[in-house]
């Protein structure tokens, strides 16, 4: 299988910066190269190795990040400095970036103050940097030449009681981590310890495409990353699988969590104008399509409803896409099955312009075969043609090869 591989994170356990270092470091990630992402941020003041222990009778790799005693507290101004002077690749220099944004913005809106002045106390310490830089490291190292891995991680695991931190005793989930999972699945429990760390929880949310349970997907390694306890009666560890996306089932039935969801939303107050680009960012966050209706709403309004077909692992950024770009304040959603014919490509030759068509079968019959329209645009401007001779032309020559329309030797006009 080719293309770069799909991650999922159980976080069914929590999740902090040295359990996610252990869970790369077991998938196989060379801690050199974390180590090397590091010392580009903090030259020579860091030391990361792995050991295997276990946790609960499980074996994992616990991942120790070794620093001076003596660190100064620093502002994300400090830290943000520290990364773009550092010669880290750009993917990793960009996540790492946006994991202490996240950070920043969320002690912000904690504390009151300017995210840029957040004194991040533990988190800014070299260790935190160097989980940070060194979980980023890792996983474009997984991604390779094919680019970043698709990320998706599962409900996020708090715990309970409280934990002691620089600003005294806190509740847990402390507030730094409500507000950096806020939108994203969690729960209490299942003990009464500190699960999830603001550092594991800004990677997570920065790091993951969609949440929820493993997708389809054929699982080459699994990585298990061990917090610093061993809790009698709970595996302290975090599971990260890694593998590449399988074909599921086009019937709803069959596909099972794949299934694609339906949302929908009536909107009586948006601007017009607006809903073309709408649309055009629904689709560009990789909804399969999106469609208005207009209705009449009580009391004779006038609205629209918003209908939108999206794939489950893209439900979570499509949606918040819906919420960036309307004016509605609540969704309906639903899952949603599907019949599809089988489809090909195939091409036409009209006046020496190439048009893509689409030929769809059912039990090897051809049923339907659609010229692309912006080929057909394209070919009309191309030619000086009206679009709809060139379209009729582009019909006529499908419609003649009974639908075998397959494309033309290389070279040929």
């Amino acid at each position: 299988m080719s293309g770069a591989p799909v991650l999922w994170v159980d976080a069914s356990s929590g999740a902090s910066g040295d359990m996610l270092l252990g869970a790369l470091a077991g998938l196989g990630v060379p801690v050199g190269v974390m180590a090397e992402a590091v010392d580009k941020v903090a030259p020579g003041q860091v030391e990361l190795h792995a050991e295997d222990v276990r946790r609960a009778g499980f074996a994992a790799t616990r991942c120790h990040v070794e620093v001076a005693d003596d660190q100064p507290h620093r502002t994300w101004r400090d830290v943000e400095r520290l990364l773009a002077g550092a010669g880290l690749h750009e993917d990793v220099r960009a996540l790492a970036h946006d994991v202490f944004s996240r950070l920043a913005e969320a002690e912000g809106a904690v504390h009151g103050c300017d995210p840029a002045e957040v004194h991040f106390h533990e988190v800014g310490a070299l260790d935190a940097i160097a989980d940070v830089v060194g979980v980023c490291a890792g996983v474009v190292h997984l991604g390779g030449h094919d680019g970043l891995p698709r990320v998706v991680v599962s409900a996020v695991a708090l715990g309970g009681g409280t934990v002691r931190s620089a600003h005294g005793t806190l509740g847990v989930p402390p507030p730094a981590v409500v507000e950096l999972l806020r939108g994203v699945p969690s729960y209490g429990g299942p003990v009464d310890l500190e699960l999830c760390t603001p550092t594991g929880a800004a990677l997570l949310t920065t790091l993951a495409d969609a949440w929820g349970p493993q997708p389809a997907m054929a699982v080459d390694r699994v990585g298990v990353g061990a917090g610093g306890r061993d809790p009698e009666g709970h595996a302290n560890v975090l599971r990260v699988l890694t593998g590449h996306g399988v074909p599921t089932s086009s019937t709803g039935a069959d596909a099972g969590s794949s299934a694609p969801y339906l949302l929908e939303t009536n909107v009586d107050d948006l601007d017009p104008r607006l809903w073309p680009g709408v649309i055009t960012a629904l689709l560009e966050a990789g909804a399969s399509d999106a469609w208005l209706t207009p209705i009449l709403m009580k009391k004779g309004r006038p609205a629209h409803t918003l209908a939108v077909l999206v794939p489950a692992p893209l439900l979570e950024g499509v949606r918040r896409e819906v919420y960036r770009h309307t004016s509605t304040i609540g969704l309906r959603q639903q899952r949603v099955g599907k019949h599809a014919l089988d489809r090909s490509m195939g091409e036409v030759v009209v006046d020496g312009e190439r048009i893509a068509v689409k030929v769809a079968r059912l039990d090897g019959e051809v049923l339907n075969a659609q010229p692309e329209f912006e080929d057909v645009a394209a070919a009309a401007r191309a030619l000086g043609r009206p679009a709809t001779h060139v379209m009729a032309e582009a019909v006529a020559l499908a419609a003649g090869a009974g639908g075998d329309v397959p494309r033309p030797p290389a070279g040929s006009p």
